[in-house]
């Protein structure tokens, strides 16, 4: 019905329309990168089971995806059909509900939908990642079934920084799925460094003012008759400012 949240992350996630549009996917990031500015990008991609952040490192706009793929590979289907144009995507991981002799030895068969997974991975130019510390990633409860491996991540192709990613050390904290985890370099400089201060009645100000203007006036707000294409021109506004 609703998320959790805490005073020290920043909550992403969807906004709720109504029980049969629930959000499944839910992103949050610690405080303590908020100069990054990141930001819920429904105006690329707003579906119920993707949640695409953007963020701001040395002013490169990055993207981290995550991904809940359903029985019906529905977000899947979604990403296959959609056309989306996008750079510096640096991963997309998530429970994808297959599985597959690629990822799980332990598990001898191929699926179709497999391709079609490695395919929509390769369009943003990700590869699919090896775990560290081989492992299950879903452990099952029910009698009879074994566990498996569902949850993966896809890296940027053929970097270094961007490699390898591990299960989360220590118990699976009473989850049926284990924590993947990787570390993403960030260059520490913008994180540390001071606010930009532009002085009131400078020439900076009427500069700044005059820019965001010119780009609010540049958004098409013809027709706002829904929740969505006024949500979609919010996050336009919030793009703006901070790229101002």
């Amino acid at each position: 019905m609703g998320t959790c949240h805490y005073p020290n992350w920043i909550t992403f996630a969807r906004f709720l329309l109504d029980r049969s549009d629930l959000p499944r996917v839910i992103s949050y990031v610690n405080i303590c990168l908020s100069s990054l500015y990141f930001l819920l990008r429904k105006d690329i991609i707003n579906h119920r089971d993707i949640s695409l952040i953007s963020f701001l490192n040395n002013n490169v706009c990055y993207y981290i995806m995550n991904v809940y793929s359903d029985s019906s590979y529905t977000a899947l289907k979604y990403l296959k059909d959609t056309e989306v144009n996008i750079e510096n995507v640096l991963l997309i991981t998530g429970d994808f509900n297959i599985r597959d002799s690629l990822w799980d030895s332990a598990f001898p068969f191929h699926s179709l939908v497999s391709d079609d997974l490695i395919i929509i991975a390769d369009s943003f130019n990700l590869s699919l990642s090896n775990l560290t510390n081989s492992c299950p990633t879903r452990y099952s409860d029910t009698a009879g079934e074994s566990n498996s491996v569902i949850d993966l991540m896809f890296l940027c192709c053929g970097s270094y920084e961007l490699d390898r990613h591990s299960i989360y050390p220590g118990n699976r904290l009473s989850l049926d799925h284990a924590p993947l985890f990787i570390e993403i370099f960030i260059i520490e400089e913008v994180i540390q460094s001071s606010k930009l201060t532009i002085h009131p009645k400078s020439d900076q100000e009427m500069a700044f003012v005059e820019e965001v203007i010119l780009s609010f006036k540049s958004l098409d707000t013809s027709v706002i008759n829904n929740s969505n294409k006024l949500e979609s021109i919010v996050n336009q506004l919030g793009t703006i400012i901070n790229q101002a």
